[in-house]
């Protein structure tokens, strides 16, 4: 894909979670209206549209469930992307999972008649074993089982008409990866798998980054972050964006050889509103990563519609300005 083609389709992103499936959230139940909102607007990124956090207790249904309402997306505008995530999460749910034929024979493995195992995906020391909720844990990219996992979903996502992955919190997962060869070697084998069974022959691969690069190579296709509001000190409910400061990307995301081939001083990318959850303190300046108490959808919610409407404005206006 080239640049121009890249930013036209990054031009026209929104979010829209779980627009084709998502777990532990309930499905969308008014997808007619979400498509005729979508198209529209003139979308052609969907963000999020087919994720799992924790995992489903039907896991073909899940796909099923991808397949059929990406199938009526395209049906509405064929140019459209839907993404799909493949989150920093892992949970003992996996173990009831079994490993298709396809998935060892595609890593040159000997096929055996077997479930994933949860407990080999996580870090040997304990790092971060049991962070979300005390259940799930972070995976390990250098174990093989994380890897094989990470595939499975992704091509899975393809089959059902998936052109985009997100793998969230990519740093997390690479502690024991520090040179990256087993994300290369994961996301090589995903774009594999995609020149032969996706729609368009391709897939976009990102991560919450400001980005990876091994010997000038960029591993993500385009760069994905939150936006990082920033308080006004002194009128409540109002934020704004600051370029420099501790974890936004403005002004650092990292350049080099793209997966298609070209090159760039700096990757293209997206920020967005992110969502993490309640403080409980609505409305407080509670410090952190915080908006006034809330995460950033949250607070976005709470605008009136002109100060939404306002506030999107203000934003792509800045980002061109100071990116």
């Amino acid at each position: 894909m080239s640049r121009e083609t890249l930013e036209a389709f990054l031009s026209r992103a929104v979010t829209h979670s779980g627009l084709c499936a998502s777990h532990p959230s309930k499905p969308t139940s008014s997808l007619d209206d979400d498509l005729r909102m979508l198209v529209g607007i003139g979308a052609k990124f969907v963000g999020r549209a087919a994720f799992v956090w924790d995992l489903p207790h039907k896991e073909n249904g899940h796909f099923n469930r991808v397949a059929k309402s990406a199938m009526k997306v395209h049906h509405e505008d064929p140019e459209i992307i839907l993404q799909a995530c493949v989150f920093e999460a892992v949970f003992p749910q996996a173990n009831r999972i079994p490993i298709p034929n396809w998935v060892f024979e595609d890593f040159g493995l000997p096929v055996e008649a077997r479930n994933f195992r949860y407990e080999d995906m996580l870090y040997r020391n304990g790092d971060r074993v049991g962070q979300w909720r005390g259940v799930g844990s972070v995976p390990d990219m250098s174990q093989l089982e994380t890897r094989l996992w990470f595939y499975y979903r992704a091509c899975r996502y393809i089959s059902c008409g998936i052109e985009a992955i997100h793998f969230g919190q990519v740093m997390i997962m690479n502690e024991a990866d520090l040179d990256h060869v087993n994300w290369i070697d994961l996301l090589s084998r995903i774009r594999q798998y995609a020149k032969q069974h996706a729609r368009r022959q391709f897939v976009l691969c990102d991560a919450h980054t400001h980005g990876i690069a091994e010997d000038g190579n960029l591993l993500f296709d385009f760069h994905s972050f939150p936006l990082r509001i920033e308080e006004i000190n002194g009128k409540p409910m109002r934020g704004h964006l600051v370029r420099h400061g501790a974890g936004k990307i403005y002004g650092r995301s990292r350049g080099g050889m793209t997966p298609s081939g070209w090159t760039c001083e700096s990757l293209p990318y997206l920020v967005e509103f992110d969502n993490w959850g309640y403080s409980g303190r609505g409305g407080e300046s509670v410090g952190g990563i915080w908006v006034w108490g809330f995460d950033e959808m949250s607070w976005l919610a709470h605008q009136d519609p002109k100060s939404q409407a306002d506030w999107i404005g203000y934003a792509a206006g800045w980002l061109k300005k100071h990116d």
